[in-house]
């Protein structure tokens, strides 16, 4: 690939200021006509040490509101950062809706830089491939605009330009070891960008090879491409507002085969508590010392008995090592981002417990049957979430899914006596008797979800909740059971 591109070629003074005028007026104006639209742009530039990033980003950004863009250097993962999925870091870097998010270096650090520095197996370059494409896949299906550059110089001219900075004392340090050592690999980072290029050029998100050689030629066609891929955005059609839900046919799925008469009697409840809850303590000290994560989430029908599960679940509990998130409707920074966001930024760094009341899934269950997500955005969220939890569990995080499930008749039961209880009557809202009329509907969204979304890696496990004390046994014997063979695996 990087054969064909012309180092060679040129740009004269008059040419280049022409060009430039006309591109920054576009540029403005394409900026301020994404923020209108809420269009999220993400900007990659990687390309070899000292070919000129960042005076290529310099005047890229002249022409550009500065309150719309940040750029971010990406270095290698910090310590903090090391302890959560190698994607997190980037998740928490991605820009608002109609904002502009520029990468100096960024997620291909994982594919280019770290093969050679830290001797990454073609097996784990693989998986970074496929987790960069699942990641930009994800980001460009939500509505982003992806741009990314590969700045092309030469061995040869890479080697005369360190020569000129090191002459200089305000740039010499910009040649130091780690950039004298890439030089001296030169081939085999060409290889790896060679194959960079190729795995990654998709669609939704090309690369656009720069010859680097000259300033003036590198900056027209870096702002030429960037100025026709936001306004190709701007062109495109708005999605289609979806029709209202229609009602979903009642059919047999997974929670038919819930045994809802399980119970357990008040003294075996008594004496496994405590034992279960002793045991939970003990698999969190190893999952500290051993450094895996684990994530509990928690779904079920309003008053299945979430909260009284996860009260059980953590008593005993290190509270310096688990924290619970209590899930609601995304505000108004969170709406600006892809759905999966707020959940990325919640993850347990390693050795840490994170319990979700309410999760992820939220896209697939209310959004659905309220109609507050579009049918393509639920359909698509399917995948999506699959892809979430199965990086995780790559990450080595114990992913551990409940639903909570009870009958039509004890919801009522419930209802009744928290409307009947003083202390208790916060817990019901005129949302949660609505929520009751649309039981089917939920239903049909439960078993498609569980359906769709139930693997190996990260099954999903039903609990039968009409007795509560069965309920909480069950979760708890799980959790214990599910931690102790990640530790033995």
């Amino acid at each position: 690939m990087l054969e064909t591109v012309n180092l060679s070629a040129s740009l004269d003074k008059e040419e280049f200021r022409a060009a430039m005028e006309a591109l920054d007026l576009r540029l403005g104006l394409a900026q301020r006509r994404l923020r209108e639209a809420g269009i999220p742009v993400l900007v990659v530039v990687e390309g070899w040490d000292a070919a000129g990033k960042g005076s290529t980003l310099g005047r890229l950004l002249q022409p550009l509101d500065p309150r719309g863009f940040k750029v971010h250097h990406v270095g290698p993962a910090t310590p903090l950062e090391g302890m959560f999925p190698p994607m997190w870091r980037f998740w928490n870097l991605l820009p608002a809706r109609g904002a502009l998010a520029v990468y100096n270096h960024s997620w291909y650090r994982r594919v280019w830089n770290e093969p050679v520095e830290n001797a990454a197996s073609p097996e784990a370059v693989r998986a970074a491939y496929e987790r960069i494409r699942v990641f930009e896949r994800q980001l460009a299906d939500d509505g982003a605009v992806i741009v990314k550059f590969f700045l092309h110089i030469s061995r040869e001219e890479q080697a005369r330009r360190f020569k000129a900075l090191k002459k200089d004392p305000a740039f010499a340090w910009k040649v130091g070891a780690a950039e004298k050592a890439r030089h001296k690999q030169y081939d085999a980072y060409l290889a790896l960008a060679e194959d960079m290029l190729r795995e990654t050029s998709t669609p939704h998100a090309p690369w656009t090879m720069v010859p680097a050689t000259d300033e003036r030629l590198r900056n027209v066609r870096v702002a030429e491409t960037l100025a026709a891929a936001l306004e190709g955005a701007l062109e495109r059609p708005a999605p289609a507002v979806s029709p209202a839900p229609a009602p979903t046919p009642r059919r047999t799925g997974p929670l038919d085969r819930v045994d809802l008469d399980q119970g357990l009697e008040r003294e075996t409840y008594a004496k496994r508590l405590p034992k279960l809850q002793q045991e939970l303590r003990r698999l969190q000290h190893l999952c500290y010392l051993r450094r895996r994560p684990v994530v509990l989430a928690f779904e079920g029908m309003d008053a299945a008995g979430k909260g009284g599960a996860i009260k059980r679940l953590t008593r005993e509990l290190d509270p310096r090592g688990y924290e619970v998130i209590p899930v609601a409707a995304p505000d108004g920074v969170e709406k600006t981002h892809h759905h999966l966001w707020r959940f990325w930024r919640s993850l347990p760094k390693a050795g840490h417990f994170t319990v979700f009341d309410r999760t992820w899934y939220g896209r697939v269950l209310v959004e659905r049957v309220e109609g507050y997500a579009r049918t393509e955005e639920w359909q698509r969220a399917y995948r999506e979430i699959n892809e979430f939890e199965a990086e995780l569990v790559e990450h080595g995080m114990v992913v551990l899914k409940f639903w909570m499930h009870i009958s039509r008749d004890e919801q009522l039961r419930r209802f009744e006596a928290r409307e009947a209880t003083p202390e208790k009557r916060w817990k019901i809202t005129e949302e949660d008797w609505r929520n009751r009329e649309k039981w089917d509907a939920y239903e049909a969204a439960v078993s498609a979800m569980i359906e769709q979304t139930s693997s190996a890696q990260a099954p999903w496990t039903l609990v039968a909740g009409n007795d509560k004390r069965h309920a909480r046994i069950s979760v708890l014997q799980t959790a214990v059971d599910r931690v102790a063979a990640a530790l033995e695996g």
